[in-house]
């Protein structure tokens, strides 16, 4: 039998890797994502002109989730509305972008029917089951069938960020699919990834390797970072860490004007109108909120941009 002067050491360390908690993920990294680091300046000298780029938003399934996740219920803003936490109705989206020269994207992965169907099989044990309400997901239109309507083979898929909404739809997306995530996404630890690590891999299982965006400071410090993602300033990957620590929106010039795609950084109608942040699923609130309020201020300077929410209309 090991001493009590053996054991301490073990439980000692046992004990600080449960505080330090751990990555969202344990699926590898691969070489950097493609593109170059851009700037702000660049970005809004591109802005107000047409793009190369055909967008359409999926919505893959309706849901309902605590509002206290959606909207932080403790901000001045919500206290003075009155908002209370209630069952909230929500979208999972996919958006799926058309490149004339460089192919077909998701940007997130909508809802596989496999994993509605059978969550387990997927990866989702019980509890998680029950604490997210698998079962309150409906199915609109599946990740398969977003892919069967495509026209030509899936060239990537941009992530918004790691969470398991972003990514229900993996069971459906081919293993030699390229993936792309934010900056230090799935290597940052925290408490709450240990809860969801399990799933994350098997979702990810046999997957490609995640590629990171290689963002740079902004010279002009309007954002953490910006990559022009094909090199010709038709799709800018933008860093708004807050939500997680890699989230991620995308700046699209389409063929009709300019679409943002806030990712979680700002999920619903409520939260935008009122520069209110999400709250209980997001890390950082004050990093989450400054980078709200950045995206805010690029579609006051250019209002033509059409603002598409995480979760809602």
């Amino acid at each position: 039998m090991k001493s009590n002067h053996t054991l301490l050491p073990v439980l000692s360390c046992a004990l600080t890797l449960l505080l330090q908690g751990c990555t969202v993920t344990s699926h590898p990294l691969g070489k950097p994502a493609p593109g170059k680091a851009s700037s702000s300046v660049e970005m809004e000298r591109l802005i107000d002109q047409p793009g190369p780029i055909q967008l359409e938003a999926i919505n893959s399934a309706d849901w309902s989730v605590s509002l206290a996740g959606l909207v932080n219920l403790k901000s001045p803003a919500a206290i003075q509305a009155g908002l209370k936490d209630l069952e909230e109705p929500i979208q999972v989206y996919a958006h799926l972008v058309k490149h004339p020269q460089h192919g077909n994207y998701l940007v997130d992965t909508g809802v596989s029917r496999k994993l509605v169907d059978n969550p387990g099989k997927e990866g989702l044990n019980w509890v998680v089951q029950k604490i997210m309400h698998i079962e309150k997901l409906q199915i609109k239109k599946s990740t398969a069938e977003i892919l069967k309507d495509m026209d030509g083979k899936l060239s990537g898929v941009f992530f918004t960020h790691l969470h398991l909404d972003h990514i229900f739809g993996m069971p459906d997306i081919t293993n030699d699919v390229p993936l792309y995530i934010g900056a230090s996404e799935s290597t940052e630890t925290n408490l709450k990834n240990m809860f969801v690590r399990g799933i994350t891999d098997q979702l990810l299982k046999d997957k490609q390797p995640l590629q990171e965006w290689h963002f740079q400071p902004d010279p002009q410090n309007q954002f953490e970072g910006i990559v022009d993602v094909f090199e010709d300033g038709s799709v800018f990957a933008i860093s708004v860490p807050g939500h997680t620590p890699g989230s991620t929106a995308y700046l699209i010039r389409t063929t009709h004007g300019p679409v943002l795609l806030t990712g979680d950084t700002c999920p619903t109608g409520w939260g935008w109108e009122h520069t209110v942040e999400p709250g209980d699923f997001t890390e950082d609130n004050k990093r989450n909120l400054k980078n709200l309020k950045r995206l805010k201020e690029l579609v006051a300077n250019h209002p033509q941009i059409e603002v598409r929410l995480g979760h809602q209309h």
